[in-house]
């Protein structure tokens, strides 16, 4: 599809609510693009710190792979370690975190 390749090739100009929104609706939509899913990987496990990321974010970026069996390892590591170094996770809700837990 026309919109992926195009966001694929200007991914770093997404911000981190838009990446998780994106990824989300191809997941809702239960739209295929393999290419799509592994860049965002990519550009996320990159990422020195997520940080940036609301945890409704992440919650529906692994919702999302786990949802398009699109598995990316790097991702999923990349956000359990993050999950892991916060002193606190009252941030997250009783959702996100039931929808990371059935994600890995």
């Amino acid at each position: 599809d026309i919109f992926a390749l195009e966001a694929v090739s200007k991914l770093t100009a997404f911000n981190s609510q838009e990446i998780s929104n994106m990824i989300w609706a191809y997941a809702t939509a239960k739209e295929s693009h393999p290419k799509l899913f592994e860049r965002v990987a990519e550009h996320i496990a990159g990422l020195e710190r997520l940080n940036q990321f609301k945890p409704q974010g992440l919650s529906n970026i692994v919702w999302a792979y786990a949802t398009a069996e699109e598995p990316n390892s790097k991702l999923f590591k990349k956000v359990a370690e993050y999950i892991i170094g916060l002193d606190n996770l009252g941030q997250f809700n009783p959702q996100s975190i039931s929808n990371i837990v059935w994600a890995y």
